[in-house]
């Protein structure tokens, strides 16, 4: 009886994980893209009145804080366990996500949105490790895609919603909020623990520090560099890509559509990846699928007169620009041990959150020059190509990942 009890309540453990995981997920791709989505009415004169400049600001800052909490998150996963640093995070990012429209300018609406991303970025982290440590064998770059599955479905959600709210931008804010209100009921009555006691008294024996050891440093380097240019990427994409498409002259509610195709294309790439990374090796996979990134930034660069073949263009980018950068989550899965790899993930994330400062920066500088559309796909395509020289040097572990 205790020995069929026992698996059974493994199991139900993990289903648990697996499932609270994602939607932790979910929640962070829906309040980065709500951003995105909102920054067109956010800037129109006759509704938001903010300046491109105002805009770029905050969603600069709001990154800042996702790259300090996911550096500051993972360390504090490893030393104190999993649960309640996943909780802190999801509440902070839940309450500031609401109190973002309340504000009454862009200096208040950016200083929510720091606080709200030091949640945010605390997330993605923790969820990531939990997942990789109840993975079945074999099955880790699989584990790890599924909850970002989660952060492209938030980002579908939060494009359709943006598309639909209109001058309304504000309900986006609350609905996402809100259910993150919700979310922490539900992680609090059953959330587990995965770090055991003695996990987490191995780790005070570890620090930060370790990730630059001998055996770590190129491992870091690459994985840090790659990160940063995937996100240059991702986050580039998601917040500007509805302001570089109206600039090549298509219809605004067109652009909100050509960021619902981008996820959508991005969950499919997720599923292909992971199972193509699990059984050919994350390496391989991974430089495979920055450099098909590259080649389709530029094709993306080129006007199409046939809506059928934008849209198609735009899906297929999506397979692979996203899940080349989360490959490298589940890279850092491989290459750390279990005392240090929250904090590896946490500063691999961390890190390489400067690329997604760094990609809506540059972009926005590009919006407000005149120069977005092609030269932000030009930048994206040379970010994705250094990405595939940082994975390149990056030792493969004993065993293939």
């Amino acid at each position: 009886m205790t020995e069929t009890a026992a698996p059974s309540a493994r199991t139900r453990s993990r289903t648990w994980i697996g499932i609270l995981c994602f939607l932790i997920v979910v929640f962070e791709g829906y309040d980065i893209v709500a951003l995105g989505a909102t920054i067109p009415v956010l800037t129109d004169p006759a509704i938001g009145g903010f300046s491109v400049g105002e805009m770029n600001l905050v969603n600069t800052v709001s990154l800042v804080g996702v790259g300090l909490g996911a550096a500051m998150m993972g360390r504090i996963a490893d030393r104190f366990g999993r649960r309640t640093p996943l909780l802190i995070a999801v509440a902070v990012f839940s309450v500031f996500t609401i109190a973002f429209p309340l504000m009454p300018d862009a200096v208040w609406m950016g200083a929510s949105r720091l606080i709200a991303g030091l949640g945010l970025g605390g997330c993605m982290p923790v969820a990531l490790a939990m997942m990789q440590e109840v993975a079945p064998t074999g099955r880790r770059a699989l584990a790890n895609n599924i909850p970002m599955i989660g952060y492209h479905l938030g980002a579908v959600l939060a494009s359709l919603a943006g598309r639909f709210a209109g001058a309304e931008w504000s309900l986006l804010y609350y609905l996402g909020g809100g259910l993150g209100v919700v979310l922490f009921a539900v992680l609090w009555l059953r959330l587990p623990e995965t770090a055991p006691a003695e996990l987490r008294a191995q780790a005070e024996r570890t620090s930060i520090a370790d990730v630059l050891k001998p055996r770590y440093v190129r491992s870091s380097i690459g994985l840090w560099v790659a990160t940063f240019m995937g996100l240059v990427l991702v986050y580039g994409l998601n917040a500007w890509l509805p302001k570089i498409m109206g600039a090549a002259g298509y219809p605004v509610a067109d652009s909100l559509i050509m960021l619902f195709v981008l996820n959508l294309g991005a969950i499919a790439g997720l599923v292909i990846s992971a199972f193509a990374a699990d059984a050919r090796g994350i390496k391989g996979v991974g430089m495979i699928w920055f450099g098909a990134a590259a080649v389709l930034l530029v094709v993306l660069s080129i006007p199409f007169d046939s809506q059928l073949v934008l849209t198609t263009a735009i899906f297929v980018t999506g397979v692979f620009v996203f899940s080349a950068q989360t490959l490298m989550y589940a890279f850092a899965g491989h290459v750390y041990p279990r005392t240090l790899v929250a904090t590896g993930i946490g500063l691999t994330s961390g890190i390489g959150r400067f690329g997604a400062i760094a990609g809506p920066w540059a972009t926005g500088l590009m919006v407000a020059a005149g120069t977005a559309y092609p030269g932000a796909f030009y930048l994206y395509a040379g970010a994705a190509v250094l990405a595939v020289l940082a994975v390149l040097q990056i030792p493969r572990p004993g065993a293939r990942p």
